[in-house]
């Protein structure tokens, strides 16, 4: 992992990711394109921003990073909320930011994952994307999407010969980010980080956080009963405040 493009590497999990490379010793660039600009507070020679609107009809901006060996895609977003009170508008940049966005960059560089040479892909999904979501409907429905896509392009990976794979990484909620538009704690954030990096080294094709301790059995769950747990899944957001 030698040269890093990290979309959506300004805040979250994205920079935690960032100065996980930033201090790593075989890292020699890290390519860092977001919409918001990079934190100012970071001065190293290795990283190279880029502001970028994902929901821009032109994607010729990653034609001058042909040159990584590593493809990192963290950038999205959702609202905790009814669907009745979702925006048209909503519904759209949902789908447009985290699904679509991800399937064109994946084809950029779709010749680096049917390559010989190793290549180095993850992209941020959810376990959103794996269940029913009350108040998440619209942002689950994208990340089940994305699940989908993920899945079958590995399928294709396998039979094209190819090692190389896309990890899927799907958490539930993140302490430490700013998803709910909070603050981002890289110290809460960086055993997440440095598993994700792991995981990209060996690369696996899916890695749901605490799956053992808690998603297990929600999966479980789900599988038994879809209507039980996504009526279980609507009282617990109610209840939760958040």
């Amino acid at each position: 992992m030698k040269k890093v493009l990290i979309i959506g590497g300004s805040s979250g999990i994205g920079l935690s990711i960032v100065e996980e490379f930033m201090h790593n010793s075989t890292c020699e660039k890290v390519y860092v394109v977001d919409r918001t600009p990079f934190p100012i507070n970071y001065d190293n020679s290795k990283i190279e921003t880029y502001v970028f609107d994902l929901k821009s009809a032109d994607y010729s901006i990653f034609a001058q990073f042909l040159d990584i060996d590593t493809l990192i895609i963290t950038a999205g977003f959702g609202r905790l909320s009814l669907f009745k009170d979702i925006s048209e508008q909503h519904i759209v940049d949902s789908f447009q930011v985290n699904t679509i966005a991800v399937i064109r960059i994946i084809k950029f560089f779709y010749n680096k994952l049917l390559s010989n040479k190793d290549f180095y892909c993850g992209v941020m999904g959810s376990i959103a994307g794996f269940m029913s979501s009350p108040f998440f409907a619209v942002y689950g429905a994208s990340k089940a999407a994305l699940k989908i896509f993920i899945e079958s392009v590995n399928v294709e990976l396998i039979k094209s010969g190819s090692n190389n794979r896309i990890l899927n990484i799907s958490p539930g909620s993140i302490k430490g980010t700013s998803f709910y538009n909070g603050d981002t704690h890289l110290d809460e954030l960086r055993p997440l980080s440095l598993e994700i990096i792991k995981r990209l080294q060996n690369k696996d094709d899916l890695y749901i956080p605490k799956y053992d301790e808690i998603y297990k059995v929600v999966l479980q769950r789900y599988y038994d009963d879809f209507r039980k747990e996504g009526m279980h899944s609507y009282e617990y957001k109610e209840n939760s405040n958040r």
